[in-house]
Parts: structure tokens; C-alpha cells; sequence
């Protein structure tokens, strides 16, 4: 028996994910001006916070990033893969079985232990690099996560990493804890803790290179902090740090919306229920419609009976539990409707708007999550 198979190279979906890339050159470029002068690493980590990774990275090289941010050795491999050239740092340590991938593929590592660095530099000398291993040292300074100590024991260590061979230290890195909160105050203990390093650091005759740790609310509230590099991350992709910073600091264009089309439509009457629990019944004669977009795709179940659409410029809620694939809205309100309507769950549409930070309110949580979230399974469609 013979079997013929069908390659699909393009899935279509009546849901996805739009994602304007200039909205992301024009963020770059305002957070360019508030840190004048410095380099950048921009963060493109997480898929690029759900915005996809190599698409956004080649925007961001275009508009002028002298670096790439990511998490994990595989971000930086595909970066690689897609032809990327600028130098891409990798925001921790690469996995020990990885560091020869790393190191091929030229990536700048933070590095947080000293035995992480101790086998970096064997590795390279066992490859025979025919230069140093660029990397930079991450130094604790308040956010309790990772890095270097301001101790006797962590100044040694940090001496003696200058020291290793096919080393070259490329600067020092810190990350902030509260740098978008209305109290400023253990931010700039943060800068002052750095300060501290740096000068200690100095002292002992060491070339501190370049030092980062702006963020983008730094980037937005710390000028001191600055130094030679920032990091914009959430800020890049038209999201606020918090609610907390004022955004007449920072023009910002959110970069993604999320759509789906209305694929069933019909009228019920009262007494009608919707989902699974039943836990929306029609109290009058109503217009429900469904689309194909549930928290499988990033609209989490916990939205249920909170969120609300754009259909024909109007709000429209969800209503019943959020399944995986589909959800429910109600349209009884909503004039002119028909199947296959655009449908905007995160977006702008005729002057109303629904922003990602209004949907991680609701359920619970920060922009941050809900953007990445969508990106994972809605396909993507670039502007």
C-alpha cells in the first residue's frame, strides 16, 4: 500500500497574533534619546517576549542595537542560524554540556560562579580559540537572583577570573528589583552597591570594560545608571514597566494585537447557557458568538467572567469558562454583527483599545506574561 503525504508549509488560523514591527524601531529610538550615548543591549529573550525572535532581532539591528540579549544557549543558536552578526550576550552561564556551542558560535555569557568561568576558559583552551572568550560578571547588588558577592572571598574570585586564560572580561552586570516602583530608594542603594564593586574593583587594578544595568525603568528614572550600556527589555514591544512609572517620560506604541474571527454566531434566549459549568446563563434574548482562541493560546482560563473583545469598535465581554481552543462573547449590544467579523482581544480598533496590561490586571497577573503567552501557538503576521 503506498501513502502520499502532504507537507503544510503555511498553517491559517481565524485567530493570531499581529505584530508591528515598526511600532518596535520607533520604541528603540525613544529609549535611544533617554540614554543617549550608550550602547544597547536589547532584550529579545522569551521569543522576543512573544514578538518572535529572529524577526524582531533583525528589526532591531536594523534600527542600531550593538547587542542582542537572550536566555538560553537555543536563542542564541537560532539567532546564529538565521544569520544574525551583531554580538549576543547571554544573560547567564551557558549549560556545561553547551559551552563549545557557545563559544563557536561566538556568544558573550554573564557569568555568575567562578567555576562557571573556570570551565569556560579550559574549554576554550582546549579549542584553541584563536581569541579570548569575551564574557561579562554578574555582581549581586540587591535582586537576590545571581552574581558575585561584594565580599573578600567574592573580590578574590573576580581577580582571579581576569586572570584565566582565553578570558577577556568584556564589563560588569547587575540587575535591578524595584527600579519601576513609586520608592526610589532601594533602587539607588543598588546603583551605590555597583558604584561599590566598580571602584573596588578598580582599585585592585582591574579594567572594568563596559557596565550595565539600566533596564527599561532605569533607563526611564535612573540617568546614573546608565553607564555604557542599557538593557530595554518590555519596554521595546510598547509595554510599561509598571503602572507605577509615568509614561509621559517615554512615548511607547504597543507592537503586538491579538485578533481571531467570529466563526459561529446565533441567537439564544433567555435562560441559555454557555460553557462548560454553566456558569454564564442569558438573562435576556442574546447574540453569542464564538471564536477560536482559548487558553491554549494564551487567553488564560482565569479571565473568565473579567475579559472583554473589540467587535465593530465596541466592547463586548467573554462570557462562560474560557475553553483550550474557543471562548464566548456576547454581542447582544453590538449592532451590524456577522460571522467572520474581526474580533480584537488585545489591540485598537476604531479608536477603543484593550491593552495587555489591562488583560494581566484581570488575571492576575503583568504584561510581561500576557504577551509572551500569546505568542506561543497564535501564528504571527508581521507589519
Amino acid at each position: 500500500m503506498c501513502y502520499t503525504f502532504r507537507m503544510v508549509y503555511e498553517a491559517r488560523r481565524a485567530a493570531w497574533v499581529e505584530i508591528d514591527l515598526g511600532a518596535i524601531t520607533e520604541n528603540f529610538h525613544s529609549l535611544r534619546r533617554l540614554a543617549f550615548g550608550c550602547e544597547t543591549i536589547a532584550c529579545v529573550k522569551a521569543d522576543a517576549y512573544g514578538h518572535g525572535l529572529v524577526k524582531v532581532s533583525w528589526e532591531l539591528v536594523k534600527a542600531g542595537t550593538e547587542y542582542l540579549g537572550v536566555a538560553t544557549i537555543e536563542e542564541a543558536m537560532d539567532l546564529r542560524a538565521a544569520g544574525i552578526p551583531v554580538p549576543i550576550v547571554l544573560f547567564g552561564a551557558p549549560p556545561r554540556e553547551n559551552i563549545k556551542e557557545a563559544l563557536d558560535q561566538q556568544v558573550i555569557p554573564v557569568i555568575t560562579t567562578y567555576d562557571d568561568a573556570q570551565l569556560l576558559s579550559e574549554m576554550a583552551v582546549r579549542m584553541d580559540l584563536p581569541h579570548d572568550a569575551e564574557i561579562f560578571i554578574a555582581v549581586e547588588t540587591g535582586m537576590g537572583r545571581l552574581g558575585f558577592l561584594h565580599t573578600v572571598k567574592g573580590l578574590d574570585q573576580i581577580r582571579e577570573i581576569y586572570q584565566m586564560p582565553k578570558i577577556k572580561v568584556k564589563g560588569i552586570f547587575s540587575h535591578f528589583a524595584t527600579a519601576d516602583e513609586p520608592d526610589p530608594h532601594f533602587a539607588i542603594e543598588q546603583i551605590e552597591r555597583f558604584g561599590a564593586f566598580d571602584k573596588q574593583l578598580t582599585m585592585l587594578g582591574l579594567d572594568i570594560g563596559s557596565r550595565t544595568m539600566a533596564n527599561s525603568a532605569a533607563i526611564m528614572y535612573f540617568p546614573q545608571a546608565h553607564f555604557e550600556i542599557v538593557r530595554p527589555g518590555i519596554s521595546l514591544y510598547g509595554l510599561y514597566p509598571s503602572e507605577d512609572v509615568d509614561k509621559e517620560i517615554l512615548p511607547l506604541r504597543p507592537a503586538m494585537s491579538v485578533k481571531a474571527n467570529i466563526v459561529y454566531l446565533r441567537n439564544v434566549p433567555a435562560g441559555y447557557s454557555v460553557s462548560y459549568g454553566r456558569r454564564f446563563v442569558t438573562q435576556r434574548p442574546s447574540t453569542i458568538g464564538t471564536i477560536p482562541i482559548g487558553y491554549a493560546d494564551g487567553l488564560s482560563r482565569s479571565l473568565t467572567g473579567k475579559a472583554r473583545v473589540l467587535v465593530g469598535g465596541h466592547f463586548a465581554p467573554i462570557v462562560g469558562t474560557i475553553c483550550m481552543d474557543q471562548c464566548m462573547i456576547d454581542l447582544t449590544d453590538v449592532p451590524g454583527v456577522y460571522e467572520y467579523d474581526e474580533v480584537v482581544v488585545m489591540g485598537a480598533q476604531s479608536g477603543n483599545m484593550i491593552l495587555a496590561e489591562e488583560i494581566g490586571a484581570a488575571s492576575g497577573t503583568i504584561g510581561y506574561e500576557v504577551v509572551c503567552r500569546f505568542g506561543q501557538r497564535l501564528p504571527h503576521i508581521y507589519l
